[in-house]
């Protein structure tokens, strides 16, 4: 029986829901998301983050256990984070859309 590797996951620490208004998560450029996953299952996880086809970020960590990382982008605009969790012969992603706009609403 498998388990899911990711219990939950956070963006600019509140829970990620796709069907949510963006609006919740958007941010001004030059400020971070902050991309939270609370991870379940015994052993050692190989997670990754990409957008735009690089990999921003890998790193090995013992399950149960919380991978935290924070990204900022310089332009406005609307990409897709891919959070990849492998562990046991068993992998999981969710994708996160990052939201990003040139400036701050006003009022």
């Amino acid at each position: 029986m498998s388990t899911n590797l990711i219990k939950m996951v956070k963006l600019n620490n509140l829970q990620y829901n796709a069907n949510r208004d963006p609006q919740v998560y958007r941010r001004v450029a030059g400020h971070p998301f902050r991309i939270q996953a609370m991870l379940e299952g015994k052993g050692s996880a190989q997670i990754s983050v990409t957008c735009e086809g690089k990999t921003l970020k890998e790193a090995s960590l013992e399950l149960p256990g919380i991978f935290s990382y924070e990204i900022t982008f310089k332009n406005a605009g609307i990409r897709i984070a891919t959070l990849t969790v492998s562990a046991g012969g068993q992998s999981e992603s969710h994708d996160l859309l990052l939201d990003t706009e040139a400036h701050a609403k006003v009022g």
